[in-house]
């Protein structure tokens, strides 16, 4: 479907260039997945190297355990069960399985990074900080920097059970109004591609010291990445304590309908503290302390990295496959490739390219359905890549995962609904107010 070239559709050109550096930058961060090519290379329907990467974890941990069965001292199972458990934050079998990946080899990076995952996750950050040392890159060295000035209590919550913050603005992304160090109400981005992340005048005007520097990439240009730790964070009645954050000078930030910018953007790792509903319909942030729930209602949600969710969706009538669920992008609802649009049918739009990144062009598309679970999204317009790029949100980070995620859902999809990420159930519950996907 053809576009008119207009004033807004600058505005997605500008956007979706913003957006791919940005991503580029926090992508730095997500170890790459070693798979020998031989394994790869295989064609077995029940290889649990190939099912693995086409996203069928359950299948694949089988496959793994059986390995294991014939060879109890097998590294490279006893990494893939880990990283698998690791995806849907069951701490104990990912530990145990990490751990003794890395007894059976003890160069698997990999492995070392995920295990020092594993314990950031459960705020458990003076174990992790030997691990990234170990590792020894610039990156992991300067987290475990950051996260030895965190103090034995690292995102200390206090408040009530729950909060809920009114949406500032919807567009371009969420905006919420939240208080840093105790100063006044600060507009925050909510975007679940994000850590938290402050703007450099932040910083500046809080006074806040870097403990640790790193180097990233922002609007495809090299930047130096700031790291230190808050004392506050509140959002709403809620206040979190002892929190790592980070700023940077690169990368632009779109400017809010008042004619501002953001103070900054926060995300997974603050949400996943929380059970985290964005209530697009109804204009609002609503966060609850964590409680047991079923395992089987709503989608299946992983984690992969430290920020990147992932679920099961579907385009047009192809899926569920792994999709990466992100609230930030500007102006759109879906990221993919020309490759895989054209291949499902989804006509792309070469005449009206919006933009390029290391010449690498990207074209609007208007698929005419898409969806997550229930939740369907109809002629939303989406943008599709020549080719995948270090940064494209969702097929751009399947080489760093390990595993395919054929697109990336985000902002003008989720309009209409109601997005809760449970990460203790590890579920995403995407309801319009009358039915739940």
């Amino acid at each position: 479907m053809s576009l008119p070239h207009t004033p807004s559709h600058d505005l997605d050109r500008r956007a979706v260039l913003r957006r791919a550096g940005l991503t580029a930058a926090a992508a730095a961060s997500v170890p790459f997945l070693d798979i020998p090519s031989t394994r790869a290379a295989a064609t077995s329907a029940k290889d649990p190297d190939r099912l693995f990467k086409h996203g069928r974890f359950a299948e694949a941990e089988r496959a793994y355990r059986l390995l294991l069965r014939g060879d109890p001292r097998n590294a490279h199972a006893n990494a893939q069960l880990g990283y698998i458990a690791l995806l849907s934050n069951r701490f104990r079998m990912a530990e145990c399985h990490l751990s003794s990946a890395i007894d059976l080899n003890p160069a698997d990076t990999g492995s070392l990074r995920r295990l020092a995952d594993c314990f950031v996750r459960q705020d458990r950050h003076a174990r992790a900080i030997p691990l990234l040392n170990e590792i020894g890159t610039p990156s992991t060295k300067a987290s475990a920097t950051q996260y030895g000035h965190l103090g034995a209590s690292p995102y200390r919550i206090s408040g009530p059970a729950g909060t809920r913050v009114p949406f500032r603005f919807l567009d371009p992304v969420p905006v919420v109004e939240a208080s840093v160090n105790g100063s006044r109400p600060l507009t925050f981005m909510v975007d679940t591609y994000a850590t938290l992340d402050l703007a450099p005048e932040t910083a500046k005007d809080l006074g806040l010291r870097a403990v640790a520097t790193t180097s990233g990439v922002a609007g495809n240009k090299p930047v130096t990445i700031y790291l230190g730790v808050l004392d506050s964070f509140r959002i709403g009645d809620i206040e979190v304590r002892n929190l790592p954050v980070q700023w940077s000078q690169g990368g632009q930030r779109p400017t809010l309908p008042d004619g501002s910018t953001a103070a900054g953007a926060f995300g997974t790792t603050v949400l996943y503290h929380f059970l985290a509903t964005m209530d697009y319909a109804r204009r609002a942030l609503v966060l609850r302390r964590p409680r047991p729930a079923r395992r089987s209602d709503g989608l299946p949600l992983w984690l992969a990295g430290d920020h990147f969710p992932c679920s099961l969706g579907s385009l047009r009538d192809d899926g569920p496959r792994v999709v990466t669920v992100d609230t930030g992008g500007i102006g759109h609802g879906l990221d993919t490739t020309v490759e895989i649009a054209e291949s499902l049918g989804i006509p792309v739009d070469r005449a009206h390219p919006v933009g390029s990144v290391n010449g690498i062009d990207i074209y609007p598309i208007r698929p005419d359905r898409i969806s997550l679970g229930r939740a369907v999204g109809r002629d939303i317009l989406g943008f599709a890549a020549e080719k995948v790029f270090p940064g494209l949100p969702g097929p751009g980070l399947s080489a760093a995962f390990g595993f395919d995620a054929i697109a990336n859902f985000t902002h003008d999809f989720y309009k209409p609904y109601a997005v809760t990420f449970d990460y203790t159930a590890m579920r995403l519950r995407i309801a319009s107010h009358r039915r739940r996907a």
